[in-house]
């Protein structure tokens, strides 16, 4: 239930005039303003009843990530997860300061941002639902594509990183995901089916 329609569509065209800027290109589009579009169809079709909050946080979970690129950090593991870590609030600051612009109050506003900085995933549901609806589009939109880019990646390695989103989800995403909620990336049935049996 969308409180104030007027200012929730006001708010998602800020959020794509935003991601609107990017650079870089998917199928003729930016790329950030493509996938926010696959989020909001995502959780359209898997949680037609999300809140208004994770809405929000669906669409603007990547808001300009193009700005913030991985080589402005140390390589390694510890270089990559303080980009993560440095993106979360990007996007999190990013987008509250468009719905407060939308005329949001200060108290929604923390709501959406602790769900795009994942704060509370597995006891906010909020943020869950995001964690939900991202791994989902990972899995329909951009798992073959990664694929493509580690040719080198043995079977054992892709178990790994089938298994690793598989465990980011709820149990209703995970039946959404194997019941025909999404398409499968035809090449990877196989690999994430025996991921899933396996654990």
């Amino acid at each position: 239930m969308i409180a104030n329609p007027e200012r929730f569509t006001k708010t998602i065209a800020l959020f794509d005039a935003a991601n609107g800027q990017d650079p870089n290109q998917d199928e003729g589009q930016p790329k950030e303003l493509l996938y926010a579009q696959r989020m909001t169809n995502m959780i359209g079709r898997f949680a037609p009843e999300a809140s208004e909050v994770a809405q929000l946080a669906v669409r603007a979970q990547h808001i300009q990530r193009w700005t913030v690129p991985r080589s402005n950090y140390p390589l390694g593991k510890p270089g990559y997860f303080a980009w993560r870590t440095g993106l979360y609030q990007f996007h999190a600051e990013t987008a509250g300061e468009l719905m407060r612009q939308a005329g949001y109050n200060e108290a929604m506003i923390e709501q959406v941002k602790a769900a795009i900085g994942k704060v509370g995933l597995k006891t906010n549901p909020d943020t869950q639902m995001l964690e939900d609806v991202s791994c989902l589009v990972f899995i329909e939109h951009y798992m073959l594509g990664f694929a493509g880019q580690q040719p080198d990646y043995s079977e054992e390695k892709w178990l790994g990183i089938v298994r690793k989103t598989w465990k980011k989800m709820s149990g209703a995403a995970q039946a959404f995901a194997t019941t025909g909620g999404i398409k499968l990336p035809e090449a990877l049935v196989p690999l994430i089916l025996k991921a899933v049996a396996e654990g």
